[in-house]
């Protein structure tokens, strides 16, 4: 049968074909379930992530933690992201053999807005402010923008974390920027998503506002994540709780990247 992964489809007609019988899908979940297997939605995995840059990254930030915590360092994540306004899907509660239908308003998959997002780890604080597109140009107006709003301290070092993306790593004019305004800046090991908190934050907002929820104006989109940021501002202490970076490598997501 075509595709990958077991469903119960595949399992039932493997059973037929191999042992001759064919078992009902409630006796193949409870065989299942006993086994210690359950369904659920796989996540992917970056193949062409590098351990070894990996681990010394973490090694790395693991140094770093003392002085942000005496107030010499300043860590701050920034990173893109592309929020529709359709609706996302997702999993809720809803009545027992009922279908669970979500009106949308069709707007276009153009109608979305292109945020570049900062996340202040040393004080729990995040900002939000977005451009028609992501590119050089408009990296060096959110720089400027970052140190109108989080005016860079002389007495502490302020570093900014961020992906390998081209309009970060190869853009002379946003090196220049960056430096003329106070900052460091480091780039994450090539397909790390998961050592830049702040993709935490991207999954935080789309959770509470566009899963189920379709904003028939774009404007309303752009106000709603607005109204989010300023509202999860006033709890430092949750944000910094979410968005926790990682300080050691799961060995099991390791061996998958050594197994490519």
């Amino acid at each position: 049968m075509p595709g990958y992964g077991w469903t119960l489809k595949k399992l039932r007609r493997w059973g037929a074909d191999n042992l001759g019988q064919l078992v009902s899908r409630t006796t193949l979940r409870t065989l299942l379930k006993q086994a210690g297997l359950s369904w659920k939605k796989c996540k992917k995995v970056l193949a062409k992530g590098k351990p070894a840059q990996q681990a010394e990254y973490v090694q790395r930030f693991q140094r770093w933690f003392e002085p942000v915590c005496q107030g010499k360092l300043r860590l701050i994540y920034i990173d893109e992201a592309h929020l529709h306004q359709d609706l996302a899907l997702g999993y809720r509660w809803s009545a027992v053999g009922e279908a669970d239908w979500v009106p949308s308003h069709c707007p276009s998959l153009a109608n979305r807005l292109n945020w570049y997002g900062a996340y202040d780890f040393s004080r729990g604080q995040c900002l939000l402010w977005h451009q028609h597109k992501c590119d050089s140009e408009a990296t060096v107006a959110f720089l400027h923008y970052l140190a109108q709003q989080w005016p860079p301290d002389p007495s502490q070092q302020t570093v900014i974390i961020w992906d390998g993306a081209p309009w970060h790593s190869k853009a002379a004019i946003v090196r220049q920027a960056a430096e003329a305004l106070g900052f460091s800046l480091i780039q994450l090991p090539s397909y790390s998503p998961d050592l830049n908190p702040i993709e935490g934050l991207w999954k935080w907002m789309r959770e509470e506002l566009t899963q189920h929820h379709c904003y028939k104006y774009l404007y309303l989109l752009e106000r709603a994540c607005l109204e989010f940021i300023d509202r999860i501002n006033l709890n430092p202490q949750a944000i910094i709780t979410r968005l926790w970076p990682k300080f050691d490598l799961d060995p099991d997501y390791e061996k998958l990247l050594f197994s490519f």
